[in-house]
């Protein structure tokens, strides 16, 4: 494999890895912050217990979020120097507002937030949590503005010629507004709040099959399903918003997401199925002219086909990203239909009565992380050739220096490293997940169990 295609695959290795940890801390942010709010409200101890427990995960994603992400800056530098001239002008500004508004914010009440229980008065403490969040939140933002701008690149003017070509910002606000940066930005908070959700729903269901902390795995589980069914339901609003929207900025990366080679009036919506390059054409089945439908909300709306770009500007390995997206999409539905099934036995009372259900839990809390991934998957190989969009092209963007065999040296030792950071992560939440929020063998630490039922049964 050639350079291009090494770096590519090192950094979409790094920054995917990456990913697994910071929508678990921003998800887990928000549980946290109302689990001490019904703390607050209530003055009931197992919701003081139970934030007590969720601040030990997240800081354990929290650091190794902080630690995998540092070295995709050095990628940048090493991997991609043209791009890094490029865009320089546009990511220090990101990330330097990022560094005084979110992460400044971020660690500076995390100290709080996690020596201070016992410390701080309850509501110093409940602010910390609170600050923490929004400056998880406020770190999301900056990075997806970033990216964005290469996505729909606003604000800016080209300085220079050739290899010493750079964009440079002249209206910061149009850099940050840029027309895809709301909707990304609303798309991946989400995403992180439905994963973090999903994660305290898995632990809790884990804990109710194995007859442990009942009682607060119950309020633990109501809470985070309650996130978990909203926010499905908005996820499907801002992916909505956000399609359409590439339908308008990027029309070879919508053609590619659903796999229409030819323009069309009325352009069909494929629910699943495999992309034949050769022959162009889809296989699998499809809803008539709904694509169409939802992008204007009528059967006649044209879509452009990928055979309407030059060849050379079109995504490669379309039936990829024809796979990522669709996977993506349904499993966005499989939350919807899940949590709304989760709240209907709710209100009828029977939300714990149903072991499979239980288990189904347990294990759905990796969907959340692959329809992230292949969300990003998805938006990142739909929009090459291209790095920063109709401006530098992946293959211009390169290091000239860096040769193959330093890359794939770097990328297997990068997967060696991250190997053993993931057994790690496994290792310490498996410990602290074990251990549960309080010692089972001394009464003395137990929360009132006010309410317990006599008996615990499951159909």
């Amino acid at each position: 494999m050639d350079v291009e295609i090494l770096s590519r695959i090192q950094f979409a290795f790094t920054i995917s890895f990456h990913y697994i940890y910071p929508p678990l801390s921003i998800g887990l942010g928000l549980i946290m912050v109302l689990m001490e709010g019904m703390y607050l409200k209530t003055k009931n101890k197992q919701y003081e217990q139970l934030a007590r427990f969720w601040t030990k995960i997240f800081a354990i994603t929290f650091g190794l979020g902080v630690a995998t992400g540092i070295v995709m800056e050095f990628e940048f530098g090493t991997n991609w120097a043209t791009y890094s001239r490029y865009v320089g002008d546009v990511f220090g500004s990101a990330l330097a507002a990022e560094g005084i508004f979110a992460f400044a914010l971020e660690s500076g009440f995390l100290g709080v937030l996690l020596f201070g229980w016992n410390r701080v008065k309850p509501i110093v403490h409940f602010i910390a949590t609170v600050g923490v969040w929004f400056g998880s939140m406020f770190s999301a933002v900056w990075i997806v503005v970033a990216n964005s701008w290469q996505q729909t690149p606003a604000g800016f003017e080209i300085v220079g010629e050739g290899l010493n070509a750079r964009a440079e910002i002249t209206d910061f606000w149009a850099m940050v507004f840029n027309p895809s940066s709301v909707d990304r930005i609303l798309h991946v908070w989400i995403g992180a709040l439905i994963a973090g959700a999903f994660l305290v729903m898995s632990v809790h269901a884990w804990y109710l099959l194995k007859g442990r902390y009942t009682v607060l795995s119950e309020k633990a589980f109501k809470i985070a399903l309650s996130v978990a069914a909203l926010m499905s339901v908005l996820q499907l609003v801002t992916g909505h918003s956000s399609a359409t929207g590439v339908a308008v900025n990027q029309p070879a990366k919508l053609a590619a997401f659903e796999g229409h080679y030819n323009t069309e009036d009325q352009a069909d919506l494929y629910l699943f199925g495999w992309v034949d390059h050769e022959e162009q054409k889809v296989i699998g089945p499809y809803v008539p002219g709904g694509l169409s439908f939802l992008l204007d909300g009528t059967f006649d709306t044209k879509v452009k086909g990928l055979n309407d770009f030059p060849e050379d500007d079109i995504p490669d390995a379309i039936n990829a990203v024809f796979q990522f997206y669709h996977l993506m999409v349904a499993f966005g539905m499989y939350f919807i239909g899940i949590t709304l099934f989760g709240l209907f036995l709710w209100w009828r009372g029977k939300l714990f009565e149903y072991r499979w259900l239980l288990w189904v839990f347990v294990f759905s809390v990796i969907l959340p992380q692959l329809a992230n991934q292949f969300g990003w998957f998805a938006a990142e190989m739909g929009r090459q050739p291209w790095v920063v969009y109709g401006l530098l092209r992946t293959s211009d963007a390169l290091s000239v220096v860096v040769t193959a065999n330093q890359v794939l040296f770097s990328l297997i030792m990068f997967s060696l490293i991250y190997a053993l950071l993931f057994v790690l992560f496994l290792y310490l939440m498996n410990k602290k997940i074990q251990a549960g929020p309080y010692d089972e063998s001394n009464t003395d630490s137990r929360p009132l169990q006010e309410g317990m039922a006599e008996s615990f049964e499951r159909k």
